[in-house]
């Protein structure tokens, strides 16, 4: 079967197409990821889709099909954390640090991700050695060749795809709870709506720097997703007082220094202990955010002290 069905439903004059339906997009997505699929089609199909806006049951159907093609190549966890983000805007990773605090709660958490057009100071696979002995990272290249290379289409198009979005989605891990960071807001509720569809129960989305799950302290932040099944949208209130951007140029943070206790910045940490409380609580570690962040607050207080003990 070629992808030319697909290509037609989608792409049809106006009054005609129309979107895929979830069994579809994920019949769509299997022929592309078993290499059946005509480069052009998929091209055609993405950027469609990129045009029009995907809807929840392509993006869920998409996320199934890749769910399926690499199911069992990783160790089930308890957290997912996909990092995605790209562009040069992006600073240290932080939010490294804050899933090494929640697997110091003793959850297991799984990272997969690529990271393009980043500068050296924004590596996330530079600063690995900082994930702890509870954070497995896997890259998205070797987990998934063919997902990698449909993410590179953006080399070719000069534009995103939905497959960031899928991939966001993806949870390899067969976590119970997943969090993410979108760059773009209108994506929370899209993620929330495609996850209710995969049957996720508990998820948490926010606009994170870069498009990272990594919290700004000194701003009010929308939380949307999932928990125990029902849609959620909350807030988040700011921990640290005074404008400042997430990651500033001249303010650059080393993050071995800061976990070490070699470098001291307020800001910094609050964004560790922020983003590790909005974890926590999609968990469900803590009953509410106050007492997530208490905890987390705790565990980077005690992070040297409890990673001997655990040794």
């Amino acid at each position: 079967m070629t992808l030319a069905p697909f290509v037609r439903i989608v792409a049809r004059g106006a009054g005609r197409a129309r979107p895929l339906t979830m069994p579809e997009a994920q019949e769509a997505m299997t022929l592309i990821l078993q290499g059946e699929a005509a480069a052009e089609a998929v091209g055609a199909l993405l950027m469609v889709l990129r045009l029009r806006g995907e809807t929840p049951e392509e993006i869920a159907g998409f996320t199934a099909a890749l769910r399926d093609h690499v199911r069992g190549k990783l160790p089930e966890a308890d957290l997912d954390w996909p990092s995605y983000a790209a562009g040069r805007s992006r600073g240290a990773p932080l939010f490294l640090l804050a899933a090494r605090l929640v697997g110091l709660a003793g959850y297991r958490v799984s990272m997969h991700g690529w990271n393009s057009h980043q500068s050296a100071r924004a590596s996330v696979r530079d600063a690995l050695d900082l994930a702890g002995p509870h954070l497995r990272y896997t890259p998205l290249e070797l987990l998934c060749p063919k997902a990698f290379e449909l993410l590179n289409l953006r080399d070719t198009f000069g534009l995103r795809s939905c497959i960031n979005t899928v991939l966001r989605m993806w949870n390899p891990s067969r976590a119970p709870v997943s969090v993410q960071g979108v760059f773009h807001p209108s994506y929370r509720s899209l993620q929330a709506q495609a996850a209710e569809l995969l049957g996720q129960r508990d998820l948490s989305i926010i606009k994170g720097g870069g498009g990272e799950f990594e919290r700004h302290p000194s701003k009010d932040i929308a939380i949307f997703g999932l928990r125990g099944g029902e849609h959620i949208e909350e807030t988040a209130s700011a921990l640290f007082h005074g404008a400042r951007r997430l990651h500033e140029p001249a303010k650059s943070i080393d993050p071995h220094g800061l976990w070490h206790g070699a470098v001291e910045d307020d800001f910094a940490v609050a964004t560790v202990t922020g983003t590790a409380a909005l974890a926590l609580l999609a968990l469900k570690a803590a009953p509410t955010l106050p007492e997530t962040e208490h905890m987390a607050r705790a565990l980077w207080d005690a992070r040297h002290q409890t990673e001997s003990l655990s040794a």
